[in-house]
């Protein structure tokens, strides 16, 4: 069972319904050989009266427990280790046993510049688990060796740790006696949540100690006059979405990774996603934090007011530093109201300049209910359709350079949707548009969000891939994918989507392998091009530890030292998340 884990992460971060265990065996089988899933069919059917009548929470951890029992079985892993308890890659080769995808790993050098394990750092010992279970009973004290492999991996299996102890609090308090007794013991911590960061930020580079607040999921006020929501930071995006569906308001922010990942996380790496184009980003929406720093002390910054000008709003130094300095615990959040007239367009533009000109023309003429503009080329789209068994070109009469979704939400269904249609039907008129779709329902609007949202899971099934997240001007976006293209010629896929109304691009170089030849003509070149056009390395999935010696692309020096002296500031142990986030460099120089 302490097997093939990746197969479940790749369902958890796909937009699929996790609650639809029909599809999702039948996804597993898609991976698997079909042997393996015979038996998981016949003991899957024989709960299916039963798997209906649960609730949804319920159904959600029924599901993950069939995977685990069905799936975690045949896969073989060559684990490499670097400097004893150092991180591991799961380097090639790891496959599926028979006619399976195969998952492919580089060496450690390929992926991130490791540095050396802190010698100031304590390891665990007997006195420190006997502490830790006073403080947290036996229940939150995990030495179990299949759940720490789990919590030791990165969704996309390109980092391993080697924690030997996780812990889960239930509480502030707890938390605060964990981080006060780590930190007189120096014994580096690394906070956890749903374990979806794609920058290797949630998982140990070494033997740090894991501090997993997923047991801090309660939703403690939501106000239904301002929208304002009070929770844990364990709290499941999803779950948070369901909540606030039935109240009459939304999340301000939706992600792929929706069903795993965590509002503290989220927060924590200032996520973005599909919505921020209408809503802002987590710096906006967010009103409060509850932290807990290094040496245990609790900041109570809870505020739920809109206006509140007294003194430094220091909440925004925890939105997207990625816990290296502070836990969060509580979060309050403006979410705004659900309204009830939603479209969304699936297009076709034949150039990239057509894209351009059409987010101009939909934040001109749709204005106000303007909430999503996302786009994707004919690489992204063929891989898609390639990949994942179910979806159906939209606009299937020909194949278009690249596609274009639009969503308007408003409260006018009528209006709105007479606006989008006209706005429609100048663009085809002007020739921006080649062609196009709207959505007649909600199944056929879930099916395009599934293309779009469902790149990232073909490209995992595809082989390897170099992934990176860059913030560009809009007009300079595609001049990279094209030079990439360029370097890489025949030897790999360029694929390239994202969020095109917020100048985000999701690059990714999918290949058979991954291969150190082909690493070197991508970085640092992406980084240097990005640096060129003063964007940013990381638009919305953080530094972690992929990037963390690769920040000077976007800040200077002196902002670099600048943020080392507040890190300084805040945990002088450095125990928070150590080696991710900032330079090693610059760290001990300060």
């Amino acid at each position: 069972m302490k097997y093939l884990t990746a197969a479940s992460r790749l369902l958890r971060h796909s937009s699929r319904n996790l609650s639809d265990l029909g599809s999702n065996l039948q996804f597993f089988c898609s991976i698997r050989p079909s042997s393996s899933c015979t038996s998981a069919s016949n003991s899957i059917s024989a709960h299916i009266d039963a798997i209906a009548r649960l609730s949804y929470p319920s159904l959600r951890s029924y599901e993950r427990f069939i995977q685990d029992d069905c799936f975690h079985r045949k896969f073989t892993l060559k684990n490499i280790c670097f400097g004893g308890s150092g991180v591991g890659i799961l380097h090639s080769l790891a496959r599926f046993q028979s006619d399976g995808i195969r998952t492919h790993h580089r060496n450690l050098a390929s992926t991130a510049s490791i540095p050396e394990r802190n010698k100031s750092f304590a390891t665990i010992n007997s006195d420190d688990i006997s502490y830790f279970n006073k403080v947290l009973g036996g229940r939150g004290v995990v030495q179990d060796e299949e759940k720490l492999d789990d919590a030791n991996t990165d969704w996309m299996r390109k980092y391993k740790g080697s924690s030997k102890l996780m812990l889960q609090p239930r509480t502030t308090q707890e938390v605060s006696q964990i981080l006060d007794y780590c930190n007189s013991r120096c014994l580096a911590v690394v906070p956890q949540g749903g374990n979806t960061s794609l920058v290797g930020g949630s998982i140990p580079v070494y033997d740090e100690v894991i501090i997993n607040v997923g047991s801090m999921n309660n939703i403690l006020s939501f106000d239904k006059v301002s929208g304002i929501l009070v929770c844990e930071a364990g709290c499941i995006l999803e779950n948070l979405m369901s909540f606030l569906d039935n109240e009459g308001y939304i999340m301000p922010l939706d992600l792929g990774a929706k069903g795993s990942c965590q509002i503290g996380g989220n927060i924590s790496t200032n996520a973005g996603g599909l919505r921020l184009l209408r809503y802002g980003s987590l710096h906006g929406s967010v009103l409060g934090l509850e932290v807990v720093l290094a040496n245990g002390t609790v900041l109570d910054m809870l505020g739920t007011l809109r206006k509140d000008n007294t003194g430094y709003d220091l909440k925004h130094l925890f939105i997207g530093s990625e816990g290296s300095l502070g836990i969060v615990t509580k979060v309050s959040i403006l979410t705004p109201p659900k309204l009830p007239s939603v479209n969304l367009a699936f297009l076709a533009c034949e150039d990239y300049l057509s894209c351009q000109k059409i987010l101009v023309e939909a934040k001109t003429k749709l204005g106000e209910i303007l909430s999503a503009f996302e786009f994707l080329d004919i690489n992204a789209m063929d891989l898609v359709l390639k990949q994942l068994d179910g979806l159906r070109d939209p606009l299937p009469s020909s194949k278009h350079n690249f596609y274009v979704l639009i969503e308007t939400t408003g409260s006018m269904e009528s209006h709105d949707k007479e606006k989008l249609e006209a706005f429609l039907a100048q663009a085809i008129e002007s020739g921006l548009l080649t062609d196009g779709v709207v959505a007649q329902d909600i199944n056929q609007a879930s099916s395009f969000w599934r293309i779009r949202e469902g790149v990232p899971e073909a490209l995992l099934k595809e082989g390897a891939v170099y992934k990176y997240d860059l913030s560009l001007p809009p007009e300079k976006i595609y001049d990279l994918v094209e030079e990439m293209r360029q370097r890489l010629g025949t030897a790999a896929n360029v694929v390239a989507y994202g969020h095109l109304g917020d100048g985000n691009l999701h690059l990714n170089i999918s290949t058979p392998q991954y291969d150190d030849n082909i690493l070197a003509k991508i970085e640092p070149f992406v980084y240097e091009w990005t640096s060129k056009q003063r964007g940013s390395i990381s638009a919305e999935h953080g530094i972690g530890l992929m990037k963390a010696n690769k920040l000077h692309y976007s800040n200077s020096a002196e902002t670099v030292q600048v943020m080392a002296a507040i890190k300084k500031v805040l945990d002088p142990s450095g125990i928070l998340n150590p080696y991710k986030v900032l330079p090693t460099s610059v760290l001990s120089q300060s």
